[in-house]
């Protein structure tokens, strides 16, 4: 993908020995891409300061400024990286199974696991956090999810006539619903338990799915 970071793409090397240089940098690269995330999930985004992740990954400032820059490209790094796996994820969902609460309920566990990983974590609240920022890092990764939960929603609807608009909206819901989730988890050091909630978002999207907006909704349109 094009302006992914360097440690998402493949490349091939002209030689073995540099092949070999390649791999133990992006090793290094990955690694403290790995503290990052570890470091804004344990201590919060204003703990991430270079110094400190570079002391956390057992590297120096200027191995880091060698692979990212600076921490700007260092936290691009990470959103880029949450964002690909992210993706990733998501587009392995199906919707295979024969009754439609299973089906549904795969959707929104596979939606929920890509949005809770650790990754995903740390970039929402890498652009969260640098939200006012001149320099802030770029949040069409945001962008690129919202459209990735529409085309689940299309899933579920399918593809007749008619479907496309109701797609968008049941994405839409998950979006919402399962950002709301995953923001209550970033404001608390403890694990918040949203089977409950999760299940509750299953059903409604079942119900809409089989009976189709309200006559409320319909008169509002």
């Amino acid at each position: 993908m094009t302006g992914r970071p360097p440690s998402i793409l493949a490349r091939v090397q002209p030689t073995r020995n540099a092949g070999r240089v390649q791999e133990r940098g992006d090793r290094t690269r990955m690694a403290i891409v790995e503290e990052t995330i570890r470091c804004v999930l344990e201590e919060g985004f204003a703990a991430a300061s270079a110094k400190h992740i570079a002391e956390r990954a057992g590297v120096s400032w200027g191995v880091i400024q060698y692979h990212f820059g600076d921490r700007n490209g260092l936290l691009a790094d990470v959103v880029a990286y949450g964002y690909e796996n992210f993706r990733v994820a998501i587009e392995a969902v199906s919707a295979a199974e024969s009754d439609s609460h299973l089906r549904v309920a795969s959707v929104v566990d596979a939606a929920w696991n890509a949005f809770s990983a650790p990754e995903s974590l740390a970039s929402l609240e890498i652009l969260i956090a640098t939200r006012s920022s001149r320099d802030s890092v770029q949040t069409t990764e945001l962008e690129e999810m919202a459209r990735d939960m529409r085309r689940l929603g299309s899933i579920l609807v399918g593809d007749g006539q008619g479907n496309q608009a109701l797609g968008r909206v049941i994405g839409e819901v998950m979006w919402a619903a399962l950002r709301g989730l995953v923001l209550a988890q970033m404001v608390t050091r403890e694990p918040l338990e949203s089977t409950q909630e999760r299940a509750i978002l299953i059903d409604l999207i079942q119900s809409y799915l089989k009976h189709g907006p309200t006559e409320t909704t319909k008169d509002d349109d």
